[in-house]
């Protein structure tokens, strides 16, 4: 990740504002791994297009970004948008964070999105046999480039580059 693009893109999205109901508030996390710059602006532009929806703090850490956000809706809407158009992992977490004055149980939103190390379209060797990936998402299909058959692969069973 070029790290001069990448501090631009964080703040324009923070620069973006809405009126909230409090400073610092936010209904979820958007945790986002092995980004790429492009990533962060397909997220920019997603948050830009709304007027209901805004940063109200970003988190960097060593291996990618967590995005604090205004509308628990947008984070899973945007998280499954990030998995379709790019592939990678995605999982979506709620959590109780408080009760409201009238007794209701209050979430917050965690959705978690790591960018894959390969691509639909990628030739990789797995236990010894050459495949061609077709999918990747919580499952990964392949094509047997030998056999011609297609196999569903397991996260553990990728080559770590």
């Amino acid at each position: 990740m070029e790290n001069d693009e990448v501090e631009r893109i964080v703040k324009e999205i923070l620069d973006y504002k809405i009126k909230l109901p409090r400073a610092n508030y936010y209904q979820g996390v958007l945790q986002l791994r092995n980004i790429t710059p492009e990533i962060l602006h397909f997220v920019k532009n997603q948050i830009t297009k709304r007027n209901d929806v805004c940063a109200t703090k970003i988190v960097k850490l060593s291996d990618g970004i967590d995005i604090f956000l205004s509308s628990q809706k947008f984070i899973t809407m945007i998280a499954k948008k990030l998995k379709e158009s790019f592939g990678g992992q995605m999982k979506i977490a709620s959590k109780l964070h408080t009760k409201s004055k009238q007794g209701k149980d209050l979430f917050r939103v965690n959705a978690f999105f790591r960018l894959a190390n390969y691509k639909k379209g990628d030739i990789i060797t797995v236990r010894g046999e050459e495949v061609r990936l077709l999918s990747i998402g919580g499952k990964i299909f392949a094509k047997n480039m030998k056999t011609g058959r297609k196999v569903t692969l397991r996260l553990d069973d990728m080559p770590q580059d």
